[in-house]
């Protein structure tokens, strides 16, 4: 990464100064402000009522010697933003503009992100000018001429006057459709915005009063019964200056739901946590809970998680549905080669066979659907993680409590002696639980569990890291599966492609598969709310353990030989895998890169 040296930088205030934009005395007002707390001296001046924000953008524009963004004078070529890659403009929140020639004009809120301009220039091979402009720019780029949703949440009309204005929404192009959502606008009248004097008279400042009032009620019934239509895995609930900002996680990659005025917030955050069954007074330090409710006929199980941010409490909730884990081994995306070497490990009466991969790549729905094929009323399961996500019928499961002291070695020790047949461990996180699953595994158990690793020969470095002898580790494993999500192409939308020759050379593929496969790109339609994806499904790397990979262990052999043997034994690598569903329509070559040349 490279850093263009520049000459001294001329402070902002010095810029407004010397354009009369605002008064000395002005200036030293927002310089003693800024001393007690965080925010750029321009927000402060712009706040303060000092000047107007464009002024302030000009004088940024002119401190970093960049363009500001004018819709009047800066054409958009929509073509170029619907090739852009659509991680990046997330990632950042960026808009791209047009491009000339080898130059790409890119709209930006923070043209000093040498991250976001080096990612930029390295994925799209142009050179990167970055254009200044502001939030609310940017959304409205991403909304022009696409029919972005605008959800926005106005209070009340009070007795004297007209309603306040919504909120701006700050929707990107590639939203969920929200058609459904009610009036939220009418919905909410019934909550009132506190006048000062009761912010003043309240003793927590909670807002428990307004938590108990219908409209709130409603506000989060709506919130969680989108999300659940949706098919989202997370909700956020983000507080910013002015605003609340809702957004789902949807099949791996978030989108902005709706956006609410900030008076909401407050009863918003404190109805959440009674459902949850945190203490509503303490703001101070982040609080866990768990909701269980009902939609649809469908169960669903959400762990809440609120954290203090400077603006407010964010809330985040995990939706876990309870039917999800019971769709069968067969449905998660395992090719049949490797469905039919993971059938045959699964009913070992002894082992231990181990799933890595990061956070939210599935880990656990496979685990759990191995599980629920191996259960018999002869077996004998026990199962300790942390915490139970999701409750099988058969299967007797513990939940860790560090207060109480019950940790994974203690539960561990104590399941050795349930005459167990089957042990699941929710994830080895250090030597003392690896070492008693593989005591377990070597003493008639078959023992299942998760580390994070990026792939599956590097598990067995990871455990040989953590004090593990390997002669024990290469007694021990049966098997172990790398794996991420993808995000499946929508069967109603996709449209045939053809990706460059050379790329796809470069990623293994040979010539006479490129000719007899299909390749499939995303298009969008109301089947898949506009984003070309509908679903997830796994890719997976399946290390099947043999003599000859025990023999490198046991004597230390260096990862890459280990890597190299295990493919020579028939291991399929996760981009292999993930090739194999580019080649029969199921995703596509860039989501394949986004999940696993990453990691």
């Amino acid at each position: 990464m490279t850093v263009t040296q520049r000459g001294p930088k001329i402070p902002i205030g010095k810029i407004l100064l010397d354009d009369n934009k605002i008064t000395p005395d002005q200036l030293k007002q927002a310089l003693a402000m800024q001393k007690t707390t965080t925010e750029k001296l321009g927000r402060l001046l712009v706040d303060l009522g000092f000047v107007q924000e464009r002024d302030v953008l000009g004088a940024y524009a002119r401190q970093l010697n960049c363009q500001v963004y004018d819709p009047a004078k800066i054409a958009i070529d929509p073509q170029v933003a619907k090739s852009f890659p659509d991680n990046l403009v997330t990632r950042y929140n960026i808009a791209p503009l047009r491009r000339d020639g080898n130059k790409l004009m890119v709209a930006m809120n923070d043209p000093t992100n040498v991250f976001a301009l080096d990612d930029l220039r390295m994925v799209t091979g142009y050179d990167i000018i970055p254009v200044l402009a502001t939030l609310d720019d940017i959304s409205a780029i991403h909304r022009g001429g696409k029919g972005g949703v605008e959800t926005a949440v106005a209070p009340p009309a009070s007795s004297g006057g007209a309603p306040a204005p919504a909120a701006p929404a700050s929707d990107s192009s590639s939203a969920p459709s929200m058609d459904s959502i009610p009036d939220l606008d009418s919905m909410l009248d019934g909550i009132r915005k506190p006048t000062h004097e009761e912010i003043q008279s309240r003793v927590d400042d909670s807002g428990m009063d307004l938590a108990d009032q219908a409209p709130v009620i409603k506000l989060v019934n709506v919130i969680l019964g989108e999300a659940i239509k949706q098919g989202a895995s997370d909700i956020h609930i983000e507080p910013d200056r002015k605003n609340v900002r809702v957004r789902y996680r949807v099949d791996g990659v978030l989108y902005e739901a709706m956006t609410l005025q900030k008076y909401v917030h407050p009863p918003l955050i404190s109805r959440l946590k009674i459902m949850s069954d945190m203490n509503i007074a303490e703001r101070r330090v982040p609080q866990d809970g768990r909701i269980h409710i009902k939609h649809d006929g469908r169960e669903f199980d959400m762990r809440v998680n609120t954290l203090p941010l400077v603006h407010g409490e964010k809330c985040v909730m995990r939706l876990l549905d309870q039917s999800s884990v019971l769709i069968g081994l067969g449905k998660l995306g395992f090719m049949p080669g490797m469905m039919a070497d993971l059938e045959e490990l699964i009913v070992q009466p002894n082992g231990m066979l181990l799933v890595t991969g990061p956070t939210g790549s599935g880990k656990t729905t496979t685990l759990y659907s191995i599980l629920n094929q191996i259960n018999s009323i002869e077996k004998n399961i026990i199962t300790v993680e942390d915490p139970v996500e999701y409750q099988l019928p058969g299967i007797n499961q513990v939940s860790v409590n560090r207060k109480s002291g019950l940790t994974f070695p203690i539960a561990m020790r104590a399941f050795l002696r349930q005459d167990p047949d089957i042990i699941m461990v929710g994830e080895i996180r250090d030597l003392e639980t690896a070492e008693i699953a593989v005591q377990a595994s070597l003493t008639g158990h078959l023992v299942l569990s998760t580390l994070h690793t990026n792939n599956a020969p590097a598990t067995i470095t990871r455990l040989s890291d953590m004090g593990v002898e390997p002669f024990l580790i290469a007694a021990s494993t049966i098997g172990i599966i790398a794996q991420r999500l993808g995000r499946k192409l929508c069967s109603e939308c996709k449209a045939p492609i053809e990706p460059p020759l050379e790329a796809l050379l470069r990623l293994g593929l040979k010539e006479d598969e490129i000719e007899s496969a299909t390749f499939f790109k995303p298009v969008g339609c109301d089947k898949c709310n506009n984003r070309g994806y509908k679903g997830r499904v796994g890719l997976y790397e399946l290390l099947i353990m043999t003599e000859e990979l025990q023999d490198l262990i046991v004597r230390r052999a260096p990862l890459s030989e280990i890597t190299q043997a295990a493919i020579a034994n028939g291991m399929t690598t996760l981009v292999k895998d993930g090739l194999q569903k580019v080649k029969t329509g199921v995703t596509t070559i860039d989501e394949v890169l986004r999940v696993v040349s990453s990691h």
